[in-house]
């Protein structure tokens, strides 16, 4: 077979699996209500969780900033791109986590990258939960250090790996875990590496803006600071409604991710109106409790109307609620079918999750209502009756 020959029957493969992943066309702000390929849905899928991604607040201004700085940035932070809208942000997200410093990132993804390839090498281990996201286990394979995982939010696995730990030992989870909702034990987690020297690294994407005394994430709602987590690292595209990241911790861990961070040193910085748009996001989060307040009241809404249907949800006290249906092809019909009713929930397939564990991942927003929230439990006990 020919190379692209090989190509098409993966491909192929895919689709007979169920697995095959296609893009869906939004024009439009994001919302609950999304225009999707010319159709006008009910979303329950962006992780858009306090509703600020078309906020005209943060829109009026990313559109003054503009004025100000223009569109792009035009080099890396290091060589001219590091404007006074990136440092005013840093300092304020640094004073609102309650860190030395923090420094930006253009997404997530490379922050996590960057900073297990600053941090570690060879010889250095690297311990991660076992359903931690793709950057965290992308950036160990680039670390050069030996990687282990540990069962999920399992304590008792976690310190067998960590008394054969060598070299610099560093401990890896998600906060909150994206497909399946449910919060690390961080406190458990922070003990466990205190007691035997380790350091620990939280990526808290899916937290930060949404938990914790005026959304400062899940480190704070555990009660814990930055010498228990000395890496702190958290998404601005999901809570805040607009784009980029952050590693937050001491001034020596964002002084070495500066030197050695290869995907903060060789990188165009964000646009600088981005930045001061995220500075508007940033108090509009802290300002409107009542975000956070309703958010919490619609997941338990639809917990106790999904258990009322005989669901099967997981073990998620956040806005990520998902339904585990087992497998890919019953995920997709499920999709299918919600959307035949105008309601948009993706389907989460392996290798997203673990093989049997396909399922709607239902995300709820603060701007959703109680009423929209009623519409999808009634679609859904349709499909399961």
């Amino acid at each position: 077979m020919s190379w692209l020959s090989t190509l098409e029957a993966d491909l192929q493969a895919r689709r007979e699996q169920g697995l095959y992943r296609s893009r869906r066309l939004v024009d439009g702000p994001q919302g609950v209500h999304l225009s999707v390929d010319g159709r006008q849905l009910l979303s329950f899928c962006s992780n858009d969780y306090l509703g600020l991604a078309a906020d005209p607040r943060i829109a009026e201004a990313l559109r003054d900033a503009t004025r100000r700085y223009g569109t792009g940035s035009g080099a890396a932070h290091l060589i001219s791109g590091h404007s006074s809208a990136h440092h005013a942000l840093e300092e304020e997200l640094a004073a609102f986590v309650g860190a030395q410093r923090a420094l930006l990132f253009s997404t997530g993804y490379m922050a996590n990258l960057g900073v297990l390839g600053a941090l570690l090498g060879r010889g250095d281990t690297l311990l991660q939960d076992r359903l931690n996201h793709a950057s965290l286990l992308d950036g160990a394979a680039l670390s050069g250090a030996r990687l282990k995982r540990y069962r999920h939010n399992d304590i008792g696995s976690l310190q067998r790996l960590l008394d054969g730990a060598a070299g610099r030992v560093l401990v890896a989870s998600d906060g909150v875990f994206s497909m399946d909702g449910d919060l690390a034990p961080l406190n458990a987690l922070a003990d466990a590496a205190g007691r035997t020297g380790a350091a620990l690294l939280i990526d808290d994407a899916h937290g930060f803006g949404v938990l914790g005394r005026q959304g400062r994430g899940s480190v704070n709602a555990a009660g814990l600071d930055f010498g228990q987590v000395p890496v702190y690292m958290a998404t601005l595209g999901k809570a805040l409604g607009v784009a980029g990241a952050f590693v937050a911790g001491s001034e020596a861990l964002v002084e070495t991710l500066i030197q050695k961070a290869r995907s903060y040193v060789y990188t165009t910085a964000m646009p600088p109106a981005l930045a001061e748009a995220t500075r508007a996001s940033l108090r509009i989060v802290q300002q409107e409790q009542w975000r956070r307040d309703h958010l919490q009241g619609l997941v338990a809404r639809f917990r106790d109307g999904a258990r009322s249907i005989g669901l099967q949800l997981m073990d998620s006290a956040t806005p990520i609620q998902p339904i585990l249906l087992g497998e890919a092809r019953t995920a997709l019909a499920w999709s299918d079918r919600l959307l035949e009713r105008n309601i948009l929930v993706t389907a989460i397939r392996p290798p997203t999750v673990p093989a049997g564990s396909a399922r709607l991942r239902v995300t709820l927003s603060a701007t959703h209502s109680e009423a929209q929230v009623d519409r999808l439990l009634e679609a859904l006990q349709e499909l399961a009756a």
